[in-house]
């Protein structure tokens, strides 16, 4: 993991805190997504889209795993031109 990469802290349905490297973020028809991978020291990580599903002004940030395949396939393809260095496998 890189020393600049922000971490970030989710609490799961079941209240279980999972902590989160951001490894880019971009926003798409006006919504924000994040790739995120979980703290690994390994090469290789496996990583989740995340989606912005925040209320506008809300004081916490709400956000959902992407599943949808189309939408996967649009993101993963932007996330791998903004990482130009990272391979993106779909899955």
């Amino acid at each position: 993991m890189a020393e600049n990469q922000a971490i970030v802290k989710f609490l799961t349905e079941d209240n279980e805190e999972i902590q989160f490297s951001v490894i880019e973020q971009t926003t798409l028809n006006g919504v924000n997504y994040l790739l995120v991978a979980e703290d690994s020291e390994e090469d290789e990580a496996e990583c989740i889209i995340l989606k912005d599903l925040s209320e506008k002004d809300a004081a916490e940030a709400v956000y959902d795993i992407v599943e949808d395949d189309k939408e996967l396939s649009v993101l993963a393809d932007v996330f791998a031109a903004l990482l130009e260095d990272v391979e993106i496998k779909k899955a």
